[in-house]
């Protein structure tokens, strides 16, 4: 068992007892790979050096999972992670180098809620929610009321995120498991960074048709490519579901339609200025 972890002392004690079947590596798994230049200094670290340390190696993509990671979310910065992560999966980069990491995450129900969203649902589904679903099996292992856990406000409430529009009435173990098949068709981590674009952009406003928002990138404006893939001419972005994005995204990859306009270029910048 390897653990890292910055609450190191009862734990390092207990490394000491275990006559080497536990080890402790001083570190903050949120801060693995800041986006600094120079010496990275603890609790932050670079997860090619903790990889190392633990003595785990790189395995092929669709090999089994190599690493499984357990932890809590910190609140504050939770979906500011859970985007981070994303373009790590996509790009597989940080953590993802090795292979299909599993994450066994504590995170708020809200955000729950967004991960597992269905199409059409104006509130909860997001760009968010169709990366991480056409990235990841996304599993619920438990749900646990806010009102379990102790807080450390000083009048005494609960630390719980507000929410106006779904529920958040309890904190949920969910498992994301990297799909096997993520990279096996046109979607590749050299152009993963343009998909992520291209589903952004078209949820910004998700109640505008496909058709219009394709219009505007001057990509199949004679509206051949939806209907060779089945989507109906009218369709809101919001109605599309997560595979259906995966699809058109590699049929645009087949006709080249990317290459020969700004779109390119405007989801390189894009995804700059988001890292």
């Amino acid at each position: 068992i390897r653990i890292a972890s910055t609450e190191t002392n009862s734990i390092q004690s207990l490394e000491n007892s275990l006559d080497g079947q536990l080890k402790v590596i001083y570190g903050d798994f949120f801060r693995l790979d800041p986006l600094v230049t120079g010496p990275v200094k603890p609790p932050a670290m670079c997860s090619d050096k903790l990889f190392e340390t633990m003595g785990v190696a790189a395995v092929p993509w669709r090999a089994d999972v190599p690493v499984k990671v357990f932890g809590i979310l910190p609140q504050k910065k939770e979906r500011n992670i859970l985007w981070r992560l994303l373009f790590a999966l996509y790009e597989c980069g940080s953590i993802y180098r090795c292979g299909r990491v599993e994450l066994n995450i504590f995170i708020s129900e809200k955000e729950y809620k967004v991960l597992t969203a269905k199409p059409g649902d104006a509130r909860a589904y997001q760009a968010l929610t169709v990366l991480w679903q056409v990235g990841c099996e996304i599993q619920l292992l438990h749900m646990e009321p806010w009102s379990s856990f102790v807080t450390n406000l000083k009048h005494g409430g609960l630390a719980v995120p507000k929410s106006m529009w779904l529920p958040n009435d309890h904190l949920c173990l969910v498992r994301l498991t990297p799909q096997q098949n993520l990279f096996t068709g046109g979607l590749k981590p050299t152009n993963s960074s343009t998909f992520i674009f291209m589903v952004k952009q078209c949820l910004v406003r998700p109640k505008s048709r496909l058709t219009d928002r394709l219009n505007s990138w001057s990509l199949d404006s004679d509206g051949k490519l939806l209907r060779e893939l089945e989507i109906p001419k009218n369709a809101a972005t919001r109605d599309l579901y997560p595979e259906d994005y995966r699809r058109l995204f590699e049929a645009l990859q087949n006709s080249n339609m990317f290459t020969e306009t700004w779109f390119h270029d405007e989801a390189l910048e894009s995804i700059r200025n988001i890292n």
